[in-house]
């Protein structure tokens, strides 16, 4: 591969989802998506690092004095830069040469996620060389890489949020297909309403116990930028743990594409063993914030008796078929006295008998549910069902207590833009849930608040249609149209009897 003998460019929203586009066109499934995503970040380590440098030689030669090319060789040192990168090493020199780019790309890879602690085990767990074994691989990689060589991703200009959005682009292409493989991806509307819900504010902390790729941290940062401003979320604190050591590299590689540098991750089993402690207990923060794995089997009693801080589930065990409840527990314990909690969760525990229903009645005792949200169906890629969002909160206002909100929304939404068999959540749909929980009243056919008491009379049974049937939608009427539509009617069936009454005087006639 040859020097480029262009100069990239500044890229677009549009064009570089449109270039990731192409690069999952390229791979289609001849290797994991998560390639194109250590090269999008690569290509944008290197580009970052060259405007460090730009930026910095400016300064050393109008502020210091020094010549530009005591400047340049000054510039390059680690302290001028947020990722230490040798120059060896950037995405430039490792790519000059096709005949060895899978060797020098892994050696590269190998020797950054030494330099920087945030990177070991995020960007080396792809492995190059194993992926160009066979030549139709090493094309492959040279035609990606080609692909990413087209524009400059560094620079004041590719603001983190188009980044940012082109590493979600990916991530939503491949959900459907990742989904049958056991990724969970949550829809972005999804994420939103949640956060609009519970709100997070400077100050506060954010913590999503099975963080996938980040959405639920990215968007409680972003909630807070666009309501507060950017200079606010370095006062927001979020934490996240994921069980996949591959998806924790993902949720990394994302958070820091985000510009999202003061985030807490964790990789490990948040059931067994939870990673946030403080002073050798339980972590508690303001905001808990999740899309729980649906029924996840295998946490029954035996196996949570064993887990650290098993005084987590002390409101009861989960049956062996469905940690629902016991994901339920850990986020309520791990929130503080007067913290949030929402979750996603299938709607089957909402009402199923057995050790759930003894976990559930015991929490709706406790006055923490404080909303459940029905979901549209069609909105996962990975199941057709509709969903719920619960709502806890620790601590409700004294005119919510004894009370729970039940939203149907299930008629709520849009057809998804690019996904044909899937819905979606439009801004108005998110308003109007958001505005319902907010008011907490009744609304006919969408919102009912339901006393304890009724709670208990349908046996702790929180199925959200059980209280809320939506509104059958009554056709709108015109009625002048259909007036016309009636006298034209009248008029046809006035010149039909007529010609009836000829035929049949016709037929008495012949009949003489």
């Amino acid at each position: 591969m040859s020097q480029r003998a262009f100069f990239p460019r500044k890229v677009t929203r549009e064009e570089l989802n449109s270039l990731v586009d192409k690069a999952a066109d390229l791979i289609r499934t001849a290797v994991d998506y998560k390639f194109i995503l250590v090269l999008l970040f690569l290509k944008r380590l290197n580009d970052l690092w060259k405007f460090e440098k730009q930026q910095a030689m400016q300064r050393l030669v109008i502020e210091a004095g020094l010549s530009e090319k005591e400047a340049e060789k000054e510039a390059e040192k680690e302290v001028y830069h947020a990722f230490n990168i040798p120059k060896e090493y950037l995405w430039d020199e490792v790519t000059k040469s096709v005949r060895d780019l899978p060797e020098k790309l892994a050696t590269a890879i190998s020797e950054v996620a030494k330099l920087n602690k945030e990177l070991q085990g995020v960007i080396n767990r792809v492995d190059f060389l194993e992926f160009a074994r066979n030549q139709e691989n090493r094309e492959l990689l040279r035609q990606l890489v080609e692909l990413f060589n087209k524009y400059d991703l560094g620079g004041e200009e590719v603001s983190p949020d188009i980044l940012g959005d082109a590493y979600e682009h990916i991530l939503m292409r491949f959900a459907p297909e990742k989904a049958k493989e056991g990724e969970i991806y949550t829809p972005r509307e999804v994420i939103k309403l949640m956060v609009e819900i519970l709100d997070p504010r400077p100050g506060e902390s954010v913590y999503d116990p099975c963080c996938g790729s980040g959405g639920m941290l990215i968007i409680s940062h972003m909630h807070v930028a666009e309501k507060y401003g950017k200079e606010e979320t370095r006062k927001l604190f979020l934490y996240g743990q994921e069980r996949n050591p591959e998806i924790y590299a993902v949720c990394q590689m994302n958070l820091l594409l985000h510009d999202i540098k003061n985030a807490n991750l964790a990789n490990g089993d948040t059931l067994d063993y939870p990673r946030f402690r403080d002073n050798g207990k339980l972590k508690q923060f303001d905001v808990v914030i999740a899309n729980i794995p649906w029924n996840q089997d295998g946490y029954n009693e035996e196996r949570l008796k064993k887990a650290d801080f098993r005084e987590r589930f002390i409101l009861g065990y989960t049956p062996q078929s469905s940690a629902d409840w016991a994901w339920v527990q850990h986020m309520l314990a791990s929130a503080k006295d007067n913290g949030r909690v929402g979750l996603v969760v299938d709607n089957g525990c909402l009402f199923r008998g057995g050790a759930e229903k003894q976990v559930r009645s015991k929490i709706v005792e406790k006055d923490w549910v404080e909303s459940i949200i029905l979901l549209p169906e069609k909105l996962f890629y990975n199941t057709g069902a509709p969903g719920a969002i619960i709502i806890f909160n620790k601590n409700k206002p004294p005119k919510r207590r004894g009370k729970i909100l039940f939203i149907n929304a299930s008629n709520n939404y849009i057809k998804h833009p690019t996904v044909r068999k899937l819905n979606s959540l439009s801004d108005e749909n998110i308003r109007r849930i958001a505005e319902a929980y907010k008011n907490f009243r009744d609304i006919e056919g969408f919102a009912k608040v339901v006393s304890l008491d009724e709670v208990r009379a349908n046996n702790y049974n929180l199925n959200v249609t059980l209280y809320v049937t939506p509104a059958e939608k009554g056709e709108e009427i015109d009625i002048f149209k259909e007036f016309e539509k009636l006298k034209a009617l009248e008029a046809e069936r006035a010149e039909v009897m007529t010609k009836l009454e000829e035929y049949i005087q016709k037929i008495k006639e012949a009949m003489k």
